[in-house]
Parts: structure tokens; sequence; C-alpha cells
């Protein structure tokens, strides 16, 4: 049997290593159009950066240790251009002698993920994606001689926010330009304010609303006229599937734009399977096809593909979740699952629970403070998503949200797990306790909160907000209008309250609960300000509706 494998890298390496272990008779052969067919393609912005200092390490396999260790048949720079499914036939193309041969098949997986989405107009300037080894070499070689350098980034997606941190890393003046008003768009406003703050902390110049023209040899001229002058432009704008062959060649493509495939992987076409960033994924919240990315998911598909081509038992393709995890100049931030922005736009009910944990026990020295979001289905009380921003601990607990998706544990639940604590590490009441345990009071009707973007529309149907922080906090910023009642004071003075809807606030929401359950029991009608005082700053300062585009 002859197995051809279109790509390398992350899905077509997992498939072609895989299948080996699995079958040591078959002929394995694997085209990468690129000079490189394994290497850590996630680790590319910090070689630019300086943080991964040696280049080679980058570089995982090669066709000679592929060859010598699974017997593969591993040619870089060759192209397949063309598949014929009847005759089970790939046309591949030596990109370096220009000659064009056919090769034979008996199974083929394709593995060809993304491609950028198109090409920025102009010329006499680099411009570079960040998606090879080739692309930050071109990086390092336009900057290695520059002084002062200037780079634009154009695109505050995932990819886009590492390339800025590693060109300020390496001493550059950075313009990072968003299409959209905000970095990052899959992150809720409120959740985003702590990355603007800081990137104009590290001296980026944030421009949104615009995208690039054109391209000269001396600068970048934006949609609104203006021009920015620069050395280098990396192009992080997206990327789409890579199904150009696969659409030419008859397999079906789904309503993403994605190769279709089964829960085992394979096509449209019997014998013809697809793995990675070109294929389309179900979404574990609403079963319906997805595009997802990621690097983990492409090795675990093409894992799964092998298995299937070899014949060995495989459980069905699991419902991607989303996760992902990037750090901004000294933030972390972590998603999981649905953003409140889509559930919204889906219509799909929704509760939110908003906290402010650290990282480990605030006695100990260290601890940082994370901002954490969960969205949480009323009806059922499973997690709909999570985002989490801070500078530690967040992978910690968006690993654990990630599993407590995919096993099915309600919100409520989180308040039982048992996790690791020593002060250097967690809380004793861990942060994702502290969450369970506040959405657990939403789920038995123990608190009633109110979200940060609803104040004003209660304000106006007359209820009146009540600061319960201490006087000093007040006066170091307070919601305007805001009534000042200490916490300590109000089970005496509470009667000074007026006969009115109430909004309890502390900092962070903890005091505010407190607050809540007292004048709940004191008669009053009363809802805690999710989140707090922080969590409403952190979505006034972004000036974008919850819920609306972040486009």
């Amino acid at each position: 049997m002859r197995t051809i494998i279109i790509g390398g890298v992350a899905a077509g390496m997992s498939a072609a290593t895989r299948l080996r272990r699995l079958d040591e008779h078959r002929e394995i052969v694997v085209f990468e159009r690129g000079s490189y067919v394994s290497f850590a393609n996630c680790g590319l912005p910090y070689y630019v950066g300086g943080v991964i200092e040696d280049r080679s390490s980058l570089l995982l396999q090669t066709p000679a240790s592929l060859a010598a260790r699974f017997a593969l048949q591993v040619h870089v720079r060759h192209e397949v251009v063309a598949i014929d499914v009847a005759a089970r036939t790939v046309t591949v193309r030596d990109l370096d002698a220009g000659d064009e041969r056919i090769e034979p098949f008996d199974d083929l997986v394709l593995a060809m993920g993304a491609t950028t989405v198109d090409r920025l107009p102009g010329d006499g300037m680099p411009v570079v994606t960040l998606r090879s080894v080739e692309d930050v070499d071109a990086i390092t070689d336009a900057l290695a001689d520059v002084a002062s350098p200037r780079a634009v980034v154009a695109g505050a997606g995932f990819i886009g926010v590492e390339a800025v941190e590693n060109l300020v890393a390496r001493g550059a003046h950075v313009t990072l330009v968003q299409r959209g008003r905000q970095v990052l768009s899959p992150l809720d406003p409120e959740m985003v304010s702590p990355v603007h703050r800081a990137l104009a902390d590290a001296g980026v110049d944030l421009r949104t609303g615009v995208t690039v023209s054109s391209v000269d040899t001396e600068a970048v001229t934006l949609s609104d006229g203006t021009r920015v002058p620069a050395d280098l432009v990396v192009d992080a704008r997206g990327v789409r599937p890579d199904v150009r062959i696969a659409e030419a060649a008859g397999i079906a493509l789904g309503a993403t734009g994605g190769i279709a495939v089964d829960d085992r992987h394979r096509t449209s076409v019997p014998g013809v399977w697809a793995v990675g960033d070109a294929v389309e994924k179900t979404d574990h919240l609403d079963g319906q096809a997805t595009l997802v990315t990621m690097a983990g998911l492409a090795n675990r598909h093409g894992r799964a593909a092998a298995d299937d081509i070899a014949g060995a038992p495989t459980p069905a393709a699991t419902p991607a979740l989303g996760t992902t995890i990037v750090g901004v100049l000294g933030l972390t931030v972590g998603l999981v699952g649905w953003s409140e922005r889509r559930l919204v736009a889906a219509g799909r009910p929704h509760r939110v629970v908003h906290t402010h944990p650290f990282s480990h026990a605030t006695y100990y020295p260290g601890a940082a403070q994370m901002a954490m979001k969960l969205l949480i289905d009323p009806e059922t009380d499973l997690l709909l998503g999570a985002q989490i921003v801070g500078r530690a601990g967040v992978d910690k607990r968006l690993d654990v949200l990630a599993v407590a998706m995919t096993t099915g544990l309600t919100a409520s639940a989180l308040t039982q797990l048992e996790l690791a604590y020593a002060p250097q590490y967690g809380s004793a009441k861990d942060a994702i306790n502290m969450a369970g345990y506040v959405a657990e009071n939403l789920a038995t009707g123990a608190d009633r909160t109110i979200q940060w973007h609803e104040v004003d529309a209660a304000r106006a149907a007359g209820a009146v907000v009540v600061d319960v922080r201490t006087a000093g906090e007040h006066d170091a910023g307070s919601i305007p209008g805001s009534v000042l009642l200490p916490l300590d004071e109000l089970r005496e003075r509470h009667g000074e309250l007026p006969d009115a809807p109430l909004i309890v606030h502390c900092r962070v929401g903890q005091r505010g609960h407190t607050a809540s359950r007292l004048l709940q029991q004191l008669g009053h009608d009363v809802r805690n300000l999710d989140g707090g005082w922080l969590t409403w700053t952190d979505g006034v300062e972004a000036g974008l509706p919850q819920g609306g585009s972040a486009q």
C-alpha cells in the first residue's frame, strides 16, 4: 500500500509518523512545498524577539531524520498541483527543478493547512507573514542593520499581537493596524481593555477601524489616508483554508469553506482523508461546522486519520472547543468556547460571572490579579465559554475550564473540584472554586447580579447605584451619581437608602455580594454589580457595546 501525504508540519507529520508506527510495511510519501517539513511554527515569533536564540531549535525533523527513524520518503520544495481521484494520482511540481511528475497513491491525506487571505498591495518594502521559517528569516534580515527599526503589523489577531510583542522586544517601534475596533476580536470588550493598556504602556501605536491601503518603499498608507513610516510590514490579517487542489478535484467543501470531513476525517472521496487547518471541525456547543486553526487539533486529527487508514480502532473526533492562549507584553489571554458577543449574536440565553481572583495566595509574594469571565447556560448550568486575562495563573485555570466543558461539568460543580494548593501555587479556595461559588449563588437565586453594560439603562429606569467600598476607594474613582455607603455601616444605615431598586458594587464583587445578601434580607430590591468596579471600568474604557460587533 502506498500513502501520499500532502503537507507536513503538525497535521501531516503526525499522520505520517503515526501511520508508520502502525504499519511498518506501507510506503509513505510526504510532499511539502516549503523548505522545511517539520518545524515549531508556534515558536516562530519568539525567535524574532530573541526569546528563542537558536534558530535550529525550531527545526524539529528533517527529511533525513524522518527517513532514518520512520522510513518516510519526504520531499521538500515539492508542490502537489493537482489530484486525480479517478486515476488515484497526484501531479507534483519540483519547485527547484521546475518539472512535474505523476505519483500514484492507494490512500491520500490532505494536510495543506491555511493560506493568507490575499496579498497586501504595493512593493518596495519587505512584506511578510509569520507562518514559516523563511518568514522569520526575512524579518530578521530586514531589521538586522536598522538602528531604530519601524514595523507595521496588519491584523491584531493572535499572530498579530505575538508579532507586536516580539518586534517590541527586538527594539522596533510598532504600529498595529486593525480593521475592527479592538484587538483580539474574540474577546469581549471589558476583557480586552487590559490588553489595550498593555499595548499603550509598551509604546505601540494602535490604529483601529482602518486597514492598509498600499505599501511603498518608505511608508504604509492606511485607509484613512495617513502614512506610517516603516522598514517592514508583517501581514497578520488572517488565513483561510487552502482548499484549491481539493476543490478542483471535486472533493466536497463545507459551508465554512473548509474541506468537509466525517468524524474519522474522511472526505467525500473514498480513500482520501483531510486534516489540519484546511478542514472543518465540529463546534462543541452547537454541533455546527466551524474553522479552528490550532496546532493541538491538527496533531490530534493527523494521528486519528492515520489510525483510520491503518484500520486501528479510534474514537470519533471530539468536537472543538477552540481553546486558545496567547501572551501579550506580559499579559496572558486565554479563551475557551463562545464569547458573550457570539452568544448574543446567536440569540442564545446565557448567564455571566465575572471575578478578579489572584494567581495564588495574596500573602505569598508575587500574587497577580486576573480578570475571569464565565458564560453559563441558565437552564443546564453548563459552561458555554470562558475568558481569562492576567499576568500569572491564567493557563492553569483555562485548562481546568476546558476539561470541565469537555466532560460536561456544571458551573456550580466547579465548587467541588479538589485542586492543588500551596500558597505559592494557588489559594485554599482556588480561583476556579470561587467562580463556581458565584455561579452557584446565581443558579440557586442566592444572589442577583447586573452586568456593567446594563447599569445605565437600569439607572434611567430609576435604579440607584450604591458604592459599598470605603470612602477612600470611592474618592479615588466612582460610578457617576453613585451613593457611598460602606459595607461595614450598611446594617445600621440602610434606612437612609431610597425606596428604589438598588445596584450595589464594590471593587470586584465579593463585598457587593455580602451587601446584596444583607439588603435582600432587610427588604430591599437589590442586585450586585457583577465583577464590581474593575469590570465596570474596563467595560466603559473599551467604549464598545457588549454583544455588538468588534469588526
